[in-house]
């Protein structure tokens, strides 16, 4: 044997002697052996390599017989629209391209003066944004009733401008329109007959301040920050030390502004890795970038381990002459672990038999719901709707119908708030609306298989900035879902009692990463800084929206989060305002409260708003009498229902019930079903039912107080089409839309109604929530069901059900019904393989525009989330 030597000894014991036929016939019983043993370990191998295949630990490729027939592909049939065309669709490329076409044709005569949006510096005159504005409703609902011999309305731009060049400085809304077909190819054709007008109607004040303008693609706010940070270079890398490309990234904080007086925020420093939002240094920065002229802007203050400093030089004095009161400096040794734990990656082993995929949903029939893709128009078992798609709040739905009688005009999101609280100045000052932000522009392309079901289907949207246009292939997905347990079901015993009816819903669904926008960026070195900058929120929510249609008329409105949440600096005073996860990091309270806009006509336009009460009563009944009476006879105490119905919509904002001892209808006082009872659609709370908790904040004084009652209910009008607008985020003393103002004492009984309804959570985030914020529990519903709408249960009409027959001999098995609907068994198509796109770029000639690297789309996704600054 190799490395081994034998060390013979005069002790050893004498060697046997052996003849060349014993050594033969051993020979020939070791290959006997050596055969047998081979033969024994095969067949051992094969018998135990059937056995694992057959269990449920190995993951194989099924195999079909060749008489198992291809399930159908998952494409949904073809749908036909009550009306050629949505109404409500988001703007076109020709659209788009007239309305650009007329801004340019008119710069000089409107004294537009407009410079390309790409280009444009705070002090230009820029368009901001262009948009659908939806048409009236009586225009609408005048060419749906006909949509074969009446005109569809006209078409209308909502155009946004920055007057940053003006002497006075302003934002404006505008409209544009009427909007030329897509018959009309000329460019001269296609330009006449649009007009423009200042829109102000919708609005409670004439012109937006302009520090509460949208973030721009301004390039002077590099220059500013080239002004100011060099000084702070050394001081920052000695008490922050070297981190993963020795950089640091910070977040701006909101509101801006109170009433427009001014622009200002605070910037929270961070380590620049992934996950930054979760890794906070305890440095902060008030700046003041009111105004046109970055040579005004300024640092206004400085705060770092509680102590407030008034100017950069009083800060670095404290630094240079040692008074300064030191944070530990971060752990070098263990620097590379401490920032990893913010990944997505796997931290621990995985659980059993997770290696398998798990189940995924498959209509072996072929889908069961249709679409017109080009109008974006969906129909499902009696179900039908159109959706739109807009910059500020995204996926909206409209004359949504149940068989065939309009529910719904318009379901659409108006607002969403994150109010949160600390001892801190990033955390105890920030109340984002993220309608500012762009809901819309945030949304992200679903991923197959994990957003949304592999047999999904899927549409686009675009929105657009200045001469930019982005379209997503997958903004919204639409699959049908087994929800895993029957709509209705029961066990008897007479002809027709026992059975169930199988539970499916239809989703729609769009997904949100609030701060997916376009920026600037400029690059600058200055000594030992390079300054890289970016605009967007604060924080990093993911936001999903999703309406789920149900076989017996119920609409449920889900909203669930994920993503990041917004890591504060924990230090022991923070106790109070969160919960520490990590060993500098805390989960910030916070609260999420989302608007939406629900405009229901039950049985026709005009309806009633019912409050519905139940309360504990006490009476004597006359049939308990003697003995009865006296043991449990009267009083009787019992329930009772009150109903009644709100007359003034002062009166319309409510919260819901104790213990839910009640609740509140939309109702037709004038329509009523085969038995009498007014027609109705009830509103009920979902998951976390709430409404905001902090009232009289400045910094959400006037600009959300939709959120202050969990419904209310309004008589709908023109001029008030939204609860909010993107700049309340930045106007909180005197909002462009105070919701307040809605309610003046009008009479709602018989009108034209719509309710606002609120969702949202009381989020307290705990070391559960990172990496990232789980959907199962971050989430907020409400149900529209119907109330004496239909004369029954309409769901029982389905013949996806069963009925069962009790035997006479109780051994035998039960008879059923089916209606015939088997279920079909076939070969499922194979998931394709997964290709994700991100968003796509155009020009103002449509022309796609050239991909940039992985840090720059970083860096356009991020805006103010993420200010990277390389030391």
């Amino acid at each position: 044997m190799d490395g081994y030597e034998l060390i013979e000894s005069k002790h050893d014991p004498p060697r046997a002697t052996t003849t060349t036929a014993n050594r033969q016939t051993r020979r020939a019983r070791r290959i006997k052996l050596s055969i047998l043993s081979t033969f024994a370990i095969t067949l051992f191998g094969l018998l135990y390599l059937h056995q694992t295949q057959s269990t449920v630990d190995t993951f194989a490729e099924p195999i079909f017989s060749s008489t198992l027939p291809q399930c159908p592909a998952p494409h949904a049939r073809s749908a036909k629209a009550p009306a050629p065309r949505n109404i409500w669709a988001p703007l076109s490329k020709s659209e788009v391209t007239a309305v650009r076409g007329y801004l340019d044709s008119h710069k000089a005569s409107r004294d537009l003066n407009l410079t390309n949006a790409d280009d444009a510096a705070v002090s230009d005159n820029f368009i901001y944004g262009i948009e659908i504005y939806y048409p009236p409703k009586d225009a609408a609902l005048a060419y749906l009733a006909d949509p074969e011999s009446a005109d569809p309305p006209e078409r209308h731009a909502r155009v946004t401008i920055h007057h940053g060049g003006w002497e006075v400085p302003v934002v404006r809304d505008y409209l544009v329109g009427p909007l030329p077909d897509d018959s009309q190819h000329s460019k001269q054709g296609r330009l006449e007959g649009i007009g423009m007008r200042q829109l102000t109607e919708i609005y409670h004040r004439p012109d937006i301040p302009f520090n509460a303008r949208g973030f721009d693609r301004s390039k002077e706010i590099n220059a500013f920050l080239a002004r100011i940070m060099p000084p702070f270079s050394p001081a920052l890398q000695d008490l922050f030390g070297a981190v993963p490309n020795s950089t640091l990234t910070n977040g701006a904080s909101g509101p801006f502004s109170f009433d427009g007086g001014f622009r200002r925020t605070w910037l929270s420093w961070r380590i620049n890795t992934p996950g930054n939002f979760l890794h906070p240094v305890g440095f902060w920065m008030y700046i003041d970038f009111s105004g046109t002229d970055p040579g005004t802007w300024k640092l206004l203050k400085i705060l770092y381990n509680r102590q407030v400093f008034r100017s950069q030089e009083a800060f670095l004095e404290a630094w240079g002459n040692g008074s300064l009161k030191r944070l530990p400096k971060p752990d070098e040794d263990k620097k590379e672990d401490n920032l990893r734990w913010s990944t997505r990656r796997p931290v621990g082993p995985p659980p059993d038999l997770d290696h398998l995929p798990g189940p995924r949903s498959v209509s072996f029939a072929g889908l069961r719901f249709r679409v017109d893709q080009e109008q974006q128009y969906i129909s499902w078992m009696g179900w039908s709707m159109y959706l739109g798609f807009e910059r500020d709040m995204g996926l909206n739905l409209w004359d949504v119908r149940i068989r065939g009688e309009r529910l719904l005009y318009q379901l659409q999101p108006q607002e969403a708030m994150g109010h949160y609280a600390g001892n801190d100045p990033g955390q105890s000052t920030l109340a984002w609306m993220d309608r500012y932000f762009g809901m819309g522009d945030a949304a992200s392309s679903l991923i197959p298989g994990y957003d949304c079901p592999h047999e999904a289907v899927y549409l686009p949207a675009t929105t657009h900035f200045g001469q930019t246009s982005t379209t997503r292939d997958r903004a919204i997905c639409i699959f049908e879902q087994d929800i895993g347990r029957p709509i209705s079901r029961h066990v008897g015993w007479e002809d027709g009692e026992f059975g169930a009816t199988r539970g499916y819903v239809l989703t729609v669904r769009s997904v949100s990463t609030v701060g997916n926008y376009e920026f600037s960026e400029s690059e600058s070195i200055l000594n030992h800084l390079t300054l890289n900058w970016g605009i967007l929120s604060y924080h990093s929510a993911l936001l999903q929206f999703e309406y789920n249609f149900h076989m017996d008329g119920t609409i449920e409105v889900r909203l669930s989060a994920s993503g990041y949440i917004q890591g504060g600096f924990w230090e022991d005073t923070q106790d109070a305002y969160g919960s520490r996860i990590r060993d500098h990091t805390m989960g910030s309270l916070h609260d999420h409260v989302i608007n939406f806009k629900v405009d229901l006509d039950v049985a026709g336009r005009n309806n009633s708003f019912m409050q519905t009460t139940m309360k504990q009563e006490s009476m004597d009944q006359p049939w308990f009498d003697g003995d009865d009476e006296e043991e449990w006879g009267n009083p009787v105490i019992q329930q009772k229902i009150t109903r009644t119905i709100i007359e003034n919509e002062d009166d319309a904002r409510v919260k819901y019930p104790t213990n839910m001892q009640g609740g509140y209808a939309i109702v037709n006082q004038d329509e009523f079903n085969r038995w009498g009872v007014m027609k109705g659609y009830s509103i009920i709370p979902g998951y976390s039912p709430i409404h905001a908790t902090v009232v009289g904040s400045k910094r959400n004084l006037h600009n959300a107080n939709w959120a202050h009652h969990n419904l209310a209910v309004s008589k709908r009008k023109e001029n008030e089409p939204s609860s909010s607008t993107m700049w309340n985020s930045q106007l909180p003393g005197a909002p462009p839309v105070d919701f307040d103002l809605f309610f003046d004492g009008e009479n709602i009984t018989q009108e034209d109604l719509v309710a606002w309804i609120n969702v949202g959570t009381h989020h307290l985030p705990g070391s559960g929530d990172t990496p990232n914020t789980k959907t199962n529990t971050a989430a907020s519903s409400f149900f529209l069901t119907p109330l004496n709408y239909f004369d029954y249960d309409i769901s029982i009409d389905s013949t996806n059900a069963i009925i069962l027959t009790a035997p006479e001999n109780p051994n035998d098995a039960y008879e059923y019904d089916d209606y015939g609907v088997s279920d079909a068994h076939c070969a499922p198509q194979p998931p394709a393989k997964l290709v994700y796109l991100g968003p796509q770029e155009m020009d103002g000639d449509w022309k796609i525009l050239k991909g940039a690297g992985v840090a720059e789309r970083r860096r356009k996704a991020e805006k103010y989330h993420r200010i990277p600054m390389e030391l």
